[in-house]
């Protein structure tokens, strides 16, 4: 029953080809040049408006915030990257590889 099961899915999901993997690849190329952009004034932003508190505790939480922000969106701005240099090498492989 399980077998059929899977058979009927194969036939239903089209298989990926490599007009795909360029296009993911492209996109993701593409938000990675936003989110670098946007990543870089994010960091001109925090590096200008220094936390400017009275407390030192609050004065470091508030550094905290800011340095986790940066390091988000440019780990989000490098995964972009990664998967589109991923994606190229699938492309790329799709025409050397010969499906059996």
């Amino acid at each position: 029953m399980a077998d059929n099961n899977n058979e009927n899915i194969e036939k239903i999901i089209p298989e990926k080809g490599p007009l795909n993997f360029i296009v993911g690849s492209l996109t993701s190329f593409l938000l990675f040049i936003f989110f670098y952009f946007l990543s870089n004034k994010i960091a001109i932003y925090f590096s200008v408006h220094r936390p400017s508190n009275s407390s030192e505790i609050v004065q470091n939480i508030s550094s905290s915030i800011n340095t986790l922000i940066i390091g988000l969106s440019f780990l989000l701005t490098f995964s972009f990257a990664f998967i589109a240099i991923g994606l190229f090498i699938v492309f790329i492989r799709s025409f050397i590889v010969k499906k059996s």
